[in-house]
């Protein structure tokens, strides 16, 4: 691998040993993929968040990294953490839970990260341009990122991500490389436009492929839509860019190269396949929304959904997830919310230590089906909103 002077000095530890030990791992990295050279990044997006996921082992790790001095040297920002930092009681955490996750937003904040703890930064804290090289760790943001904006990012791990936060640069492999964001199979797809719709397909897309890189025809997604089907792909299979004809900003690149492609079709059978392997229980203790993170048009819409409705199950739980941003720029609809149940900024139902209090969760997120089972001992209901606010109203 060839490196700057500037990077061998960093590397050799001139510039503090933090910023050495960040330099190792990214051209440790860069050697296991065969890399030539590292790529200079605008800003990196952060996982390892939430104390439930990092532990006392990841505490330590951020402790010792800050206790160096370490600083990123980009726009950082962070995913979400195991709890509202200001309604945890709330969400049944214990006092010894939040004091370390509060602990490990500190140690990021002492880094220089942004600590708004989002999945969904590209919405307002962190927005790369077409072409940027980053370094993002969170799956459907990076997904986002690579395929609605066309920024450039591997599948990064959370040290990786932070190491590349504090240098500044990444390995130049992967999907940085023009030749790895060429479609590897076509998607003719069906879905009935809804958000709900284009997770069902990203389910079903991501349970048929595994990974590589589809080219949809057929779909018309906005941000929306992008957000729900970049995380169902990501999390039942490992897509990480996708290309929708006539939409994202590179397809046009690779319209004339389709021939010769494996093609799939994805329609009502497939997606109704999808949804039911997502089902697996006939009733929820707690219905979670905001899987990734509700934008502001999605909790104006839940808003005017629910307005003039009442709950009137006690016995099931209602949560709205999102960033703190968009839950000071809604007030009004919050309001209207919070009729039903909290709505939790920073956290999300799958990184919060759910199990300890409920069993059964509903969801419209077939991200969040894929992981309640797995993260958080959950069987589940996937719904659409108004199919899941109909088991409390």
């Amino acid at each position: 691998m060839r490196l700057t002077r500037e990077e061998e000095s960093i590397l050799a530890g001139e510039s503090g040993d933090g910023r050495r030990k960040a330099m190792e791992l990214i051209v440790a990295l860069g050697r296991i993929y065969g890399a030539e050279r590292l790529v200079p990044i605008s800003s990196a997006h952060l996982s390892g968040a939430s104390y439930k996921t990092i532990g006392d082992g990841g505490l330590k790790y951020l402790s010792d990294l800050a206790a160096s001095g370490s600083k990123v040297s980009v726009p950082s920002t962070l995913n979400p953490v195991g709890m509202d930092r200001d309604r945890w009681r709330e969400m049944r955490i214990s006092e010894g839970f939040a004091e370390k996750q509060l602990e490990i937003i500190d140690l990021y904040g002492r880094m220089g990260v942004r600590t708004t703890c989002s999945c969904t930064p590209y919405l307002g804290a962190n927005v790369p341009r077409f072409g940027d090289h980053v370094a993002w760790a969170e799956s459907s943001a990076l997904s986002f990122v690579n395929s609605f904006i066309g920024a450039r990012t591997n599948r990064e791990g959370g040290p990786g991500a932070l190491a590349a936060a504090i240098v500044g640069r990444t390995a130049s492999y992967g999907l940085h490389l023009d030749e790895n964001r060429r479609p590897t199979v076509v998607v003719e797809a069906e879905t009935d436009g809804t958000a709900f719709g284009y997770s069902m397909l990203g389910q079903a897309v991501g349970s048929a492929i595994g990974g590589g890189v589809p080219y949809f025809k057929g779909i018309s997604p906005g941000a929306d839509d992008a957000k729900t089907l970049c995380a169902a792909m990501a999390a039942s299979g490992s897509v990480a860019l996708y290309h929708v004809e006539g939409v994202t900003p590179e397809a046009a690149r690779f319209s004339e190269g389709l021939d010769g492609l494996e093609s799939i079709h994805i329609g009502e059978r497939e997606l109704e396949e999808a949804r039911g392997r997502l089902n697996t229980a006939d009733d929820v203790q707690l219905i979670a929304l905001g899987c990734p993170h509700l934008s502001a048009k999605e909790v104006r819409d839940i808003a005017a959904f629910l307005k003039g409705k009442k709950k009137a199950r006690r016995d099931v739980e209602v949560w709205f997830c999102t960033s703190s941003e968009v839950r000071d720029a809604c007030r009004e609809e919050v309001r209207v919310l919070e009729a039903f149940g909290p709505v939790l900024a920073d956290t999300c139902m799958v990184v919060a230590p759910i199990e300890g209090s409920f069993q059964r969760t509903g969801t419209n997120s077939a991200k969040a089906g894929n992981y309640l089972p797995t993260l958080c001992s959950q069987k589940t209901v996937c719904r659409d909103i108004s199919g899941l606010m109909e088991i409390v109203t």
